[in-house]
């Protein structure tokens, strides 16, 4: 069996925990989101003893093939990320590195100044919220781990980093591998 699915999911008393035959709901104070459950994993909500009254979320594979044990270990790390977005919130900053290169949002949309002629703007998904602390620092906010992640690539798609100035778009802490200039 998956080493990954043998850990319950703790849950806090402020998460609500819905199970259907397959669908997983967990609803907290940052949100709500939804997991459609495969039919080969099997989710049980445990109450705990009385010493120590906490609830959890156990995972199993139905059956004994790889596929089964797979899947077990990737369900119980998808309700984690619920539990912890719906809770606490993931968050990921986004650095634009260039002369001239500025972000500003606008209710809910994100303009980017990137050395195009032109400026990009690009509407937030629900569920995202995106703050500015200065022009050049891009904090993208949100409650689902999947969704911030696609944002985040997709706003850093519009300039990746080069690798020559290391210009562009790039996540904070990232390193860019830098090329040496052509020469003569």
């Amino acid at each position: 069996m998956s080493r990954v699915a043998k850990q319950p999911v703790e849950l806090s008393k402020e998460i609500e925990v819905t199970l259907d035959k397959h669908q997983l709901s967990v609803k907290g104070p940052k949100g709500a989101l939804q997991l459609n459950l495969h039919h080969l994993v099997q989710v049980s909500l445990v109450d705990g003893e009385d010493p120590d009254p906490q609830r959890a979320l156990q995972f199993a594979a139905k059956g004994n093939s790889k596929f089964a044990n797979a899947l077990a270990g990737t369900h119980r790390a998808l309700a984690n990320n619920m539990v912890v977005g719906v809770s606490q919130g993931f968050e990921k900053q986004l650095n634009l590195v260039g002369v001239g290169y500025r972000a500003q949002v606008q209710g809910k949309k994100l303009t980017l100044h990137l050395g195009f002629s032109h400026p990009i703007v690009y509407p937030l998904p629900e569920g995202v919220d995106v703050e500015t602390p200065s022009n050049t620092i891009v904090l993208v906010k949100a409650a689902d781990k999947q969704v911030l992640g696609q944002v985040c690539a997709e706003i850093r798609a519009f300039r990746p980093p080069e690798p020559y100035k290391g210009k562009g778009v790039c996540y904070a802490g990232e390193r860019i591998i830098r090329k040496e200039t052509k020469k003569k």
